[in-house]
């Protein structure tokens, strides 16, 4: 089972993009649209139009997806960009997430929900401290694949020495990196080498092109099927004459695999039931998997509200009041203890206290530092917090979506931080 869509039965990729600044990851996605013939016609005559008019003697695809003006004015990527394309054997959706240091909380954002992080790096100048940086994010993210694309070979006259260089440099690194699956692959963005179609130019290199790898990377088993988490969204009543005495539980799938029949518990009332049907729009179904959003019925008629989780009765998370977690921090006011805070997780909303920051975490050099006592906009830190109401949880590694959760400064509203749990008790 795979992020498949029901509805048209196809296949979903989700990947973000990293990389320094002009390290060409507009380009690259420019070139991933266009060689997988997802830009219309009158798209590619504007960006011509637009190349032309500043001279250049090439077209810029990266034109394509900078669609802020400052990005244009600066040649750099600032927001998390999202895209979306598709060949016949997959639909994707891309991340395109900016390269500066003081955008590592959109990086974070874009990169949170992807299956595989793709990280470019410029022929020339080999490994940055940005390049590792992102790589170290995506670990922390727990992104299960990972692509390193040297970009720009055509600069380095398809130079399989500095391929081979730059291979050997990033693999020792990632060493030290949660990274299960690495592939590197030598590109050019610019010209089309090893993107969509194999290059002439560097027969040398016997591996996938870079599409290629994207089509087929096998994801159906990353995600958590054994731990059954449904989060209840919305409880659905239409109280119609067709449907007068309907109750259902709406929501998407967080993890494992429910059919009916199954003996589940709603938590954290503790009271347990068997599902009597799955609902798909019209239609009920033989079994829901994540990232799957269905309508769960029961067999009894028990309380279940917004923010309550169905889960398997002998295989439930437990509900935790004390959440131990890496926090990155996105607003300039910095997080310090005993700092009280809005906490959104799944579908259920609390408040917590901040007990204590145990380290805040270079992520150039996954150096630890216990002096610290606060964490600034864009930094990474272990955290302590303190609850109101219990939160179903599961460690982060576990189950991405149960193991998440973002703080929200509750005089303003505004999402302050994004929380990756490692334990709760």
């Amino acid at each position: 089972m795979s992020a498949t869509n029901p509805a048209t039965n196809m296949d979903l990729l989700r990947f973000a993009t990293a990389g320094s600044v002009d390290d060409g990851k507009s380009t690259l996605i420019g070139r991933l649209l266009l060689d997988s013939k997802s830009i219309f016609e009158d798209q590619l005559e504007a960006v011509e139009a637009t190349s032309q008019s500043k001279g250049y003697d090439y077209t810029d695809l990266a034109l394509l997806t900078d669609g802020l003006r400052s990005e244009r004015e600066q040649g750099i990527t600032i927001d998390v960009a999202y895209r979306y394309f598709a060949t016949p054997n997959r639909k994707f959706i891309i991340a395109d997430t900016p390269g500066h240091v003081q955008y590592t909380r959109n990086m974070v954002t874009g990169a949170s929900t992807a299956d595989l992080g793709l990280v470019l790096v410029d022929a020339r100048n080999g490994l940055t401290e940005q390049s590792r940086r992102h790589a170290v994010i995506l670990s922390l993210l727990r992104v299960p694949h990972l692509v390193l694309a040297i970009n720009k070979m055509d600069l380095v006259d398809y130079s399989q020495e500095v391929y081979e260089r730059i291979h050997a440099e990033f693999t020792q690194f990632a060493t030290k990196l949660n990274i299960p699956d690495l592939e590197v692959i030598p590109i050019s963005a610019l010209a089309g080498d090893n993107v969509v179609n194999r290059s002439e130019n560097m027969s040398w290199y016997s591996g996938p092109t870079l599409m290629h790898h994207l089509e087929h990377v096998h994801v159906a088993s990353d995600r958590d099927l054994i731990d059954a988490r449904f989060p209840v969204q919305y409880v659905v009543r239409p109280k119609s004459d067709e449907h007068h005495d309907y109750r259902g539980y709406g929501g998407m799938v967080a993890g494992g695999v429910f059919k009916p029949g199954d003996e589940v518990v709603v938590l954290p009332s503790g009271m347990t039931s068997t599902i009597a049907g799955i609902d798909l729009f019209d239609r009920e179904i033989a079994e829901a998997f994540p990232p799957m959003s269905v309508t769960i019925r029961l067999e009894d008629d028990v309380d279940v509200s917004r923010g309550d989780m169905i889960a398997r009765v002998r295989n439930a998370p437990q509900p935790s009041q004390d959440i131990d977690a890496m926090v990155c921090w996105m607003t300039t006011t910095p997080l310090k203890p005993r700092q009280k805070l809005a906490i959104k997780h799944t579908t259920r909303t609390a408040r917590a206290l901040v007990k204590d920051i145990q380290y805040r975490l270079d992520v150039n050099t996954l150096h630890r530092d216990q002096e610290t006592k606060e964490l600034g906009v864009n930094e990474i830190g272990r955290v302590q917090l303190r609850t109101t109401v219990p939160l179903l949880c599961d460690p982060y590694s576990q189950n991405r979506t149960t193991g998440s959760f973002i703080l929200i400064d509750e005089a303003t509203g505004v999402t302050v931080g994004a929380g990756m749990i490692n334990s709760g008790s």
